[in-house]
């Protein structure tokens, strides 16, 4: 059994960490990552249905909003669907290729193919999606359609059942057992476990503050302590930064980091030796991550020192390594918000 990430919100207001049961954290299970409205995110009751033949249609026109980035307007299918999972690339992107488990960011709408009734989209809320292509964390459909897909890429695809919502539907959605999916999906960006901060190198000019490598790799960067007392503040700052839209209070994020004790420099968690990322709502972490993260920009490699008062205080996770009133020092890319 993996270990979970240490950031979330226990009960008492702690944060924890689970040593036994599933591993949520690659999935987008610990934090907010999969849309706030009912779908694409995976049925509850979601089982692995085989492979999905994929073949090129048919599928409805979409008769306006024919750019990338913009709302689609998509006609009402004609005839009886594929039982199979039709998908077409309606704009190819010059970005890299999706693979399963990737975290992906996407404008997407999404209708009956039947109705052609509109039961969800991101174009309205101008806040596209990020969420995981893995298996119980977004409908299959989804998952098989956009693999090996380019970011960059407009793709349309229609899903049956099957590799839906399966017959119990989505009531929450009106969406019918029968139903059959139609959906259309702008990607706009891609991260895996080796994706890192995209920015300018920011100067590390305090030598009271820990040094934070600059390397943007995919591994793991140094923290070199400095031989001094720790700060009794939070503090926040750029390493590298970014060029993204800033994070704000109630944003949900995608990273990765690395923590370490100040007191020593032991390791005691870290997104690049679970090789998977982390998402998560900034309203369900310690104080120090919600503040320190909150008005950084996307693209930007963060140092978070945090004081006991704003971290686990004296009561720090079981089995975590980390002792009674202990500061904490991190190492956060900003891979996306929402």
């Amino acid at each position: 059994m993996r270990r979970r990430s240490l950031l979330l919100f226990a009960p008492a207001g702690l944060v924890t960490l689970a040593a036994c049961g599933n591993d949520k954290s690659g999935s987008g299970s610990d934090g907010d990552s999969a849309s706030q409205s009912p779908s694409p995110s995976a049925p509850a009751t979601s089982s692995a249905a085989p492979p999905p033949k994929i073949v090129s249609g048919p599928l409805p026109a979409i008769t306006a909003g024919t750019k990338f980035g913009e709302k689609p307007t998509v006609a009402k299918g004609g005839g009886a669907p594929s039982k199979d999972l039709a998908v077409k690339t309606v704009i190819a992107g010059g970005g890299r290729t999706l693979a399963e488990n990737d975290y992906v960011q996407a404008h997407y709408l999404g209708q009956v193919w039947d109705t052609a009734k509109v039961f969800d989209n991101s174009y309205d809320r101008k806040t596209p999606l990020l969420i995981q292509l893995a298996q119980g964390t977004i409908i299959d459909g989804w998952r098989y359609a956009l693999a090996g897909k380019k970011v960059g890429s407009r793709v349309e695809f229609s899903v049956p059942p099957t590799w839906g919502y399966g017959a119990q539907g989505n009531a929450q959605a009106g969406i019918k057992g029968t139903d059959t999916l139609v959906f259309v999906v702008d990607v706009q960006d891609a991260f895996n476990s080796k994706s890192s901060a995209k920015g300018r190198d920011v100067p590390q000019n305090d030598a009271n503050l820990p040094k934070v490598g600059t390397n943007t790799d995919g591994a793991a960067p140094s923290i070199d302590l400095p031989k001094t007392a720790a700060p009794k503040k939070l503090v926040a700052e750029n390493v590298i930064e970014g060029d993204g839209p800033v994070v704000k209070a109630d944003s949900t994020v995608l990273v990765q980091y690395k923590g370490v004790l100040w007191d020593g420099g032991k390791e005691f968690d870290s997104t690049y030796k679970r090789n998977q990322l982390t998402s998560f709502s900034l309203q369900q972490v310690v104080k120090g991550w919600a503040q320190g993260l909150t008005g950084k920009k996307v693209g930007s490699r963060v140092l978070i020192v945090i004081p006991p008062s704003l971290g686990y205080g004296d009561n720090p996770p079981p089995d975590s390594g980390i002792k009674k009133d202990s500061t904490l020092v991190f190492s956060v890319d900003i891979l996306a918000a929402m």
